[in-house]
C-alpha cells in the first residue's frame, strides 16, 4: 500500500487537502470520490506535486494519437472511462496523461465528456469540443473521434509545410545579415588600417562604411537593445486587434507567399467544415466555429457576415460569392453541395484541391524563390567586397605609381 497526498473539491466547491492509503493512484481517486470528493490531484507522498499545471503543451499527434485510441476503444463497446483510463496509460506524453486523467475525473463527478474536454482549451480547441458533443447526441462518438483525428491530421501536415517552405528564405536572410555584418566588422577595419599605414585619404564609400562598421563595433549592446525591442513591440502590437489584423491580411497580400497562405486558409475552412458537417453539427454553428479555427480575422470576419445573411435565408454559397477573402472554387463547390444535399462531400472536395494546389505552391514557391535568394546572396556579398577591395586596388595602383 502506497500513501498518497491529494487535493480534492468538495460538493460546495470548497478544496480539501489530505492522504489517503491504495495499491495505486486509480484506486486512491476512486476512494477519494466514494467520499463524495472530485479529485483534482493525487501525489505519492514525498514526490514532487503533480497538479495539473495551467498550460500544458501537449504535440498535435499526441493529439491524433489520443483521437484514434479513444475512437477505437470506444467503437469496441468499453465505457468511456475505462477508455479513457487505458488510453492515458498508453500515451507516450506526460502532459497528455494528466489532461485524459483530469477528464476521467470530471466525467466520473458527472460532467459530460464535451464539458469535460471544454475545460482544457488550451489542448483541446472548439472544433474537438463541437464534434465530440455532436457525437455524444447522436451515438457516434467513436466516428466523430475518428474524423477529429483524420481532421488534425490535415491541419497538421498543412501547417508543417507552410513552416517548411518559410524556413529556407528566413535561413537565406540570415545568412545574407550575417555576411554584412562580418565584412564591416572584420574586413573593413583591416582596409582602414592599411589606408593609415600609407598616409592616404580614404575614399567616401570606404568612410562611410568605416563610419558604419565603427557604430557596430562600439555599438553593439545598443543595437541588440534595439532589435529586441522590435521584435517585443511589434509581438505585442500583434496580440492587439488592430496589429492582429495587420498581420493576418499582409499575410494574404504578400507577393510569393500570399497565395500559399491563401491556400493553407481555404483548406483549413473546407476541412474543418466537412468534419463539422458530417457530425451533424448545424450550418450556423459550423461557421462560427470554422471562423475561429481558421486563425485569420479577416476570414472570421466574412464568416461572421456571411451568417447574418444565412439566417436571413440566402445560401451560404452566395454569400461568399464575391467575398475577396474566399477564392472562387469555395463558393462554387459549396453551391453543388447544396443543389445536391451534400455540402460535407463537396466541402471534403474542395479540401482535397487546396491541400493538393498547396503542394503545388509550396514547390512553386521553392523553385522561384532559391535562385532569387541566391542572386539577391550573390548581388550583396559582391557589393560588400568591391566597395572594399576596389579603393584598395586603386591604392596599390597610386602608390606603385
Amino acid at each position: 500500500m502506497l500513501t498518497y497526498v491529494y487535493t480534492a473539491r468538495d460538493p460546495n466547491g470548497g478544496d480539501i487537502k489530505a492522504e489517503v492509503q491504495a495499491d495505486s493512484e486509480q484506486s486512491a481517486a476512486k476512494l477519494i470520490r466514494n467520499q463524495g470528493l472530485t479529485p483534482v490531484s493525487i501525489t505519492i507522498k514525498g514526490e514532487r506535486n503533480k497538479l495539473i499545471p495551467s498550460r500544458h503543451k501537449v504535440k498535435a499527434k499526441d493529439k491524433v494519437l489520443f483521437s484514434r485510441q479513444l475512437s477505437t476503444l470506444v467503437g469496441a463497446g468499453l465505457p468511456i472511462t475505462q477508455s479513457l483510463r487505458t488510453v492515458a496509460e498508453q500515451t507516450p506524453s506526460k502532459e497528455m496523461n494528466i489532461v485524459i486523467n483530469r477528464i476521467v475525473a470530471d466525467v466520473e463527478a458527472g460532467k459530460a465528456l464535451a464539458k469535460a474536454f471544454e475545460a482544457h482549451p488550451e489542448v483541446f480547441n472548439s472544433v474537438f469540443v463541437n464534434l465530440v458533443a455532436a457525437g455524444e447526441t447522436s451515438g457516434t462518438l467513436d466516428e466523430a473521434l475518428e474524423r477529429l483525428a483524420d481532421q488534425q491530421e490535415k491541419d497538421a501536415e498543412i501547417s508543417s509545410k507552410v513552416k517548411g517552405a518559410l524556413v529556407y528564405p528566413a535561413i537565406v536572410l540570415f545568412v545574407i545579415m550575417g555576411v554584412i555584418v562580418f565584412m564591416l566588422t572584420t574586413v573593413l577595419p583591416q582596409v582602414e588600417q592599411l589606408y593609415v599605414d600609407l598616409k592616404q585619404d580614404l575614399p567616401f564609400i570606404t568612410a562611410a562604411m568605416l563610419a558604419v562598421s565603427d557604430f557596430m563595433i562600439q555599438f553593439w549592446w545598443l543595437q541588440i537593445m534595439i532589435f529586441g525591442g522590435m521584435i517585443y513591440f511589434a509581438k505585442r502590437y500583434i496580440e492587439t486587434e488592430p496589429g492582429r489584423k495587420v498581420a493576418d491580411a499582409l499575410k494574404m497580400r504578400i507577393p510569393i507567399f500570399g497565395k500559399l497562405f491563401m491556400k493553407m486558409y481555404m483548406a483549413r475552412f473546407a476541412r474543418t467544415g466537412q468534419t463539422l458537417m458530417a457530425t451533424g453539427v448545424p450550418m450556423l454553428e459550423m461557421m462560427r466555429i470554422t471562423g475561429n479555427a481558421v486563425n485569420n480575422v479577416h476570414i472570421k470576419a466574412s464568416l461572421e457576415r456571411a451568417s447574418v445573411k444565412v439566417k436571413g435565408g440566402k445560401s451560404l454559397s452566395s454569400t461568399l460569392e464575391n467575398d475577396p477573402n474566399f477564392l472562387p472554387l469555395v463558393p462554387q463547390m459549396l453551391n453543388i453541395g447544396e443543389q445536391s444535399g451534400s455540402i460535407d462531400t463537396m466541402m471534403g472536395k474542395a479540401a482535397d484541391f487546396y491541400e493538393s494546389e498547396l503542394d503545388n505552391e509550396i514547390k512553386a514557391i521553392s523553385t522561384t524563390i532559391e535562385p532569387l535568394l541566391m542572386v539577391v546572396l550573390a548581388v550583396v556579398a559582391g557589393a560588400m567586397v568591391g566597395a572594399i577591395l576596389i579603393p584598395v586596388y586603386g591604392l596599390v595602383g597610386t602608390t606603385t605609381l
